[in-house]
């Protein structure tokens, strides 16, 4: 009788063949032994799989949306599946796949539809810090087709059916961030609807904080807010320092008290003495009455100074007065008053370098720079991206009366490449445009003007990890030309198992005989 060589079986059908030979004798142990064993493979094939994946992609932190998505469709696809991506909220994201990996005698094992609910749930679990996998139609049930949703949000998972997931590290340290999150943000709520004229025509303030580095500037917001400590904040143009500014007031305790935003940059330097300071009447020409400057009007509550850098040398001099005596006094007048605020100061440049250019007092400086906020650039904080597209949609669809509520893969691919010198005011326009001659609810083309200086260019992560792999190849070759194809001896020289030679030999799609010796 004639029989298959090792080398005729593939990995899918042997790993078809081991799985239902290993549920067939588990089913001889009880259906709760049965699902022990499906959770505990699931548990450890999801490790082991995230585990190259990282290897192969040089990514050692938090996957978003996007890597998650090529994980789990790649896994699935190359052990013998046809999944495809259905949809993908920052709440939920749905798969549906048209071949099992089990052939088709998974009918007979409907129970492994939890070995996919597992890995799915537990790869996510571990990156986003919940997940509940809803599994609504399945080979194994005969509904000829899988659907699969995984909820990464416990709110919008409560009207759903599924298995939870949970990874409590990073749940304990998510649960805590939403937390702050959320304090800071109804903050920022309560006072804009005290202040807004017609809270229910404009949008309520809001801050994105899913990346490490603005999480970092949330927790930075909660200490320093309380405090009488001067904030200088600094950033790139439309990165969103005056919003930050705007939290620190309303989590302090002036936050009853106005606050108000000052652009120095925008005010013409022959007027920017008296828009901050005030006049007396017949102080010069045309000053026909008293006025009351900025700081007057913002006694007690909070005053941001946007684009400080632009201060003249007068009024500089006169704002570290304010700082060091809390005192001031109007142009053209002798009384002295006193006045009690905050000062926030925020800029585009390096206040450093403008010190030793003798552009900005040295003494100013420090007396502006107790606490120092960096606001990362948008191509720093990738992980925001999602998220930020999706608060902009929402709220160019409630201005244009519109229901585009997503963007395609495609588009959101895009939006990743794209470096954004503009920072989240050029994302805000960017989708603006594209919304108006959007079809639908979603817009599949991005109306982005790919100009001269501001070409998409690769992320660091990016550049570094090919970087990385393109020295790892041909070191690769190097060691498996001098040892003739021995894997032992590359995995020696390597400093790798023997396990993760075979990985890079598939990653670089290097034929191992053509190193052997002859």
């Amino acid at each position: 009788m004639e029989t298959n060589s090792l080398t005729d079986l593939t990995p899918v059908f042997f790993l078809q063949t081991f799985i239902l030979e290993l549920m067939h004798a588990s089913e001889q142990q009880g259906q709760k032994h049965c699902e022990q064993l499906i959770e505990h493979i699931a548990k450890t094939a999801g490790c082991f799989f995230e585990e190259i994946y990282r290897e192969d992609t040089q990514n050692s932190g938090l996957l978003d949306n996007e890597r998650y998505i090529e994980l789990i469709l790649g896994l699935k696809n190359n052990i013998g599946g046809k999944f495809s991506l259905a949809s993908s909220t920052l709440d939920c994201i749905t798969v549906t796949n048209s071949r099992c990996p089990f052939g088709e005698q998974v009918t007979n094992f409907p129970e492994l539809c939890r070995m996919t609910s597992s890995v799915f749930g537990g790869i996510a679990a571990r990156n986003f810090g919940y997940a509940k996998v809803e599994i609504k139609k399945s080979i194994a049930r005969q509904d000829g087709c899988c659907e699969v949703c995984v909820y990464t949000n416990p709110e919008a998972a409560k009207e759903h059916a599924g298995v939870e997931y949970t990874d409590t590290t990073p749940v304990k340290a998510n649960q805590d961030m939403t937390a702050l999150h959320s304090r800071i943000e109804e903050s920022m709520q309560q006072i804009w609807r005290k202040q807004s004229k017609q809270p229910n025509k404009k949008q309520p303030p809001a801050i994105i904080a899913k990346s490490s580095a603005m999480q970092k500037i949330l927790q930075a917001i909660e200490v320093v807010s309380p405090t009488l400590a001067t904030v200088l904040i600094q950033g790139q143009t439309g990165v969103g320092k005056e919003l930050i500014a705007r939290a620190i007031h309303a989590m302090s305790e002036r936050c009853q008290k106005p606050f108000i935003a000052i652009n120095c940059g925008a005010i013409p330097e022959s007027l920017i003495e008296s828009a901050l300071f005030g006049h007396e009447k017949g102080a010069f020409t045309g000053a026909v009455e008293v006025h009351q400057g900025y700081f007057e009007r913002a006694e007690g509550g909070t005053l941001f100074l946007d684009e400080v850098d632009s201060l003249s040398p007068a009024a500089q001099t006169r704002l570290l007065r304010v700082l060091q005596e809390g005192e001031l006094e109007r142009v053209g007048g002798k009384q002295t008053l006193s006045v009690d605020l905050r000062i926030i100061s925020a800029t585009n440049q390096s206040l450093e370098e403008q010190v030793k250019q003798g552009l900005f007092r040295n003494d100013l400086y420090y007396r502006l720079n107790v606490v120092r906020l960096n606001v990362p650039p948008l191509a720093e904080r990738p992980e925001d991206l999602p998220y930020l597209v999706q608060l902009i949609l929402q709220r160019l669809s409630k201005r244009y009366n519109k229901s585009v509520s997503s963007v395609s893969r495609e588009v959101m691919q895009k939006i990743h490449r794209y470096n954004w010198p503009g920072n989240v005011r050029e994302l805000e326009n960017v989708l603006e445009r594209s919304m108006l001659f959007a079809k639908g609810q979603e817009i599949t083309c991005l109306d982005l003007d790919l100009t001269e200086g501001l070409l998409p260019i690769k992320r660091w992560h990016d550049i570094k990890a090919q970087a990385v792999a393109d020295i790892e190849q041909k070191y690769l070759k190097a060691v498996l030309k001098e040892h003739r194809g021995d894997i032992k001896k590359v995995a020696d020289s390597m400093e790798i198992t023997v396990r993760a030679v075979y990985g890079k030999l598939k990653k670089y799609a290097l034929d191992l005989s053509d190193y052997k010796a002859p």
